[in-house]
Order: structure tokens, then C-alpha cells, then sequence
């Protein structure tokens, strides 16, 4: 049985401000991609004037529908000034309804509708995967294989031309690996890292240093420097400064046909980047889809948790927290020619009056 279609009243919004907010909301769902406003409205197997959609017609996923329904919350309540009080009527009667319309007990219903419908129907919920460290070292070697990773001319092609082999150059993967390699290992999002700039480095004799003026985490200012390390030979596919010393001169500018730079000063938009992300896993025969904007942030976390045994109290420090242990600081976490410490099993200090 398909979920019954949502149908609610607007009598708490003024007619012309609802017909404003309609018009907005109809904007802004075009500013995905091409087609998206269609794409919102494709999760159930009815049309929205009740008309059964035929069986060639594309579903989109219940995931899909949890975002729409994300979005209209916010849309209604933040940007139309409704709130998060639960769509309800009003105390003075009458029939006039107040509060946020994605709040209620309809939408509740019909997304509960729609996820035992979904699962009936043999959908299975994919859930967002994190990078590993195994995928970068067959990234790593992939890319640097003689004919992907050489630098050639640029030869204008045939419009429409298409191959698994050239979706990207020599310049594309040396871009891609120094935006893997400091996304996952400084745990930060797409965005983040496509717009640092060169200022943004600081080239010292034995590492790097990073400084972020902007972090999604951090909107109010303190944010920790960070300190990339030339790490050994055997840990070269997670290296930040190998993969930087391959790509500084460009950073992570445009990418145009033809493996060149775009002319234009503006940074890669994460669209490209997943895109050409997507087409080097599929270079080493993994299934992109699973693959979303916060991989290299999550599989960065989990790389120091799992691979490198370091306790969530020594991760939040590397990230956002003070640090309380003057015998090891910061930006010698990742310092590979460190010398081993031994600490006491008492009180944890490793100093020598300890």
C-alpha cells in the first residue's frame, strides 16, 4: 500500500507571504543540480494530484525523503519566521492552525508510511561510508602509474569523447591526492580544503604548517594549526607533504578539458571534486556511490582511532580542545622522528622527575 499524500492547511500564513514562500522554496530547489525539483518529488509511487506514477518512473530513496523533510522544517521555520512549535490549532479557534507545518502529526505519519513502504518494497538504506587507508593506498599507487601520472600536452579532442582512462591527467590526480591526503588526515570537509590558498602553508625544514582562516566548527575564530609531517616511506599514500610538494605550484584551482588549469582565479567546487573523486575510485573497481562530502573527515577519525590506537581524548585534542600535556605537544603528534616515551602507570606524566 503507498502512503497516503500529505495534505495540510496554510490558514496561519498570509496569502501572499505563503505565495512568497512558494516561490522561494521552488527556487531554491533547482540549486542542486539540473532537475532537481523534480527529483523532490519522486519518493512514493503517487503523483502529487493523486494519479499513480507508471513502474519506469524513478523512486527517490527514503534518505531522499528525509532531507526534503529536513529542509522544509527549516525553510518553514527559520526562514518563514514559524518556529519548531509542532503544527497545531490555535487556542482562540476557529480553525486557525499555527506552528511549523513540516512538525505535525501528517508529516509524521506519512514519513513512517513511507519508510515501512520502502522497506516492503526491497529497499535497502546505504549509509554513508568513511575512507579508508587500504582505498588510499590503491588510490596512491593507481595514480602514480606511469600513464596517469605523466604530465602530457594539451590535445583537443573530439566533443562528446568519452573513456575510462580520460576523465582526468597527470595535473587532475596530483590535485586529488594532495586534497585526499590533507582532508583526511586534518579531518576536514570538501569545502575546507578546496579553498585553502598558498598563504594558508607555511613550509618549515622538517614539516608544514597549515593555517585554516575558516572551519565549519570553528565560525568563532581558534583554530588549531596544523602540523603535516613527511611521514616514512611506508606510509607515503597518507603522506601530506609528499602530495603537496606535487601540487603546490597550483593548489586546488579549476580544472578544465583537456587536464588544464582554468584560467579564472577561482578555487574547484566540491561538485567537481566529488565527481572526479567518484571516477578515480572507479579506476581501482569500488562502488562510489556509498561516498559522500564527509568521507575523508570520517575516515580520517577512524584512521587515528582504529589504525593508529589513539584515544578520543588525544583526537579531540589534535582537533579543537586545549592541550593539558606540555610534555607532548600538539604539533608533535604526527613528528615521525619523535623518540619513544615511556609513561608512568600511575599518574600518566612521562617527564624525567616523573
Amino acid at each position: 500500500m503507498d502512503p497516503p499524500l500529505l495534505s495540510m492547511s496554510a490558514k496561519s500564513i498570509d496569502a501572499p507571504d505563503f505565495t512568497r514562500l512558494q516561490s522561494m522554496l521552488m527556487g531554491a530547489s533547482k540549486g542542486v543540480t539540473e532537475g532537481t525539483s523534480a527529483e523532490y518529488k519522486r519518493c512514493d509511487s503517487l503523483n502529487i494530484d493523486g494519479t499513480t506514477k507508471p513502474s519506469t518512473q524513478d523512486r527517490g530513496t527514503y534518505s531522499h525523503a528525509q532531507k526534503m523533510h529536513a529542509l522544509m522544517t527549516y525553510a518553514f521555520g527559520r526562514l518563514n519566521g514559524l518556529g519548531n512549535m509542532p503544527w497545531h490549532e490555535s487556542d482562540a479557534g476557529g480553525g486557525l492552525m499555527v506552528g511549523n507545518p513540516s512538525i505535525s502529526v501528517e508529516v509524521s505519519s506519512y514519513m513512517c508510511s513511507l519508510c515501512r513502504w520502502k522497506v516492503q518494497a526491497g529497499e535497502v538504506a546505504n549509509s554513508a561510508r568513511a575512507i579508508t587507508s587500504d582505498i588510499l593506498l590503491k588510490l596512491y599507487h593507481h595514480n602514480h602509474l606511469a600513464h596517469n601520472w605523466t604530465i602530457r600536452k594539451y590535445q583537443p579532442g573530439e566533443r562528446g569523447q568519452s573513456g575510462l582512462d580520460l576523465w582526468g591527467g597527470g595535473r587532475v590526480r596530483r590535485l586529488l591526492q594532495a586534497a585526499y591526503m590533507v582532508s583526511f588526515l586534518c579531518m576536514l570537509h570538501f569545502d575546507e580544503v578546496l579553498k585553502i590558498q598558498v598563504h594558508n602553508l607555511r613550509a618549515h625544514e622538517d614539516r608544514m604548517v597549515l593555517h585554516l582562516p575558516f572551519r565549519k566548527t570553528h565560525q568563532n575564530g581558534e583554530i588549531k594549526l596544523f602540523h603535516l609531517w613527511s611521514l616514512p616511506s611506508c606510509e607515503a599514500h597518507i603522506c601530506p607533504v609528499r602530495a603537496l610538494a606535487a601540487w603546490l605550484s597550483y593548489l586546488f584551482r579549476k580544472i578544465a578539458s583537456g587536464d588544464r588549469i582554468a584560467e579564472a582565479n577561482s578555487p574547484m567546487s566540491s561538485e567537481q571534486f566529488l565527481e572526479l573523486f567518484r571516477n578515480n575510485l572507479l579506476d581501482i573497481n569500488i562502488d562510489p556511490a556509498p561516498y559522500g562530502t564527509h568521507l575523508f573527515r570520517r575516515g580520517g577519525c577512524q584512521y587515528l582511532h582504529v589504525e593508529k590506537c589513539w584515544p578520543l581524548r588525544r583526537i579531540l585534542k589534535y582537533l579543537i580542545s586545549s592541550n593539558d600535556d606540555p610534555a607532548e605537544p600538539q604539533e608533535h603528534f604526527f613528528d615521525p622522528n619523535r623518540p619513544p616515551r615511556v609513561k608512568c602507570p600511575q599518574c600518566g606524566r612521562c617527564c624525567a622527575c616523573a
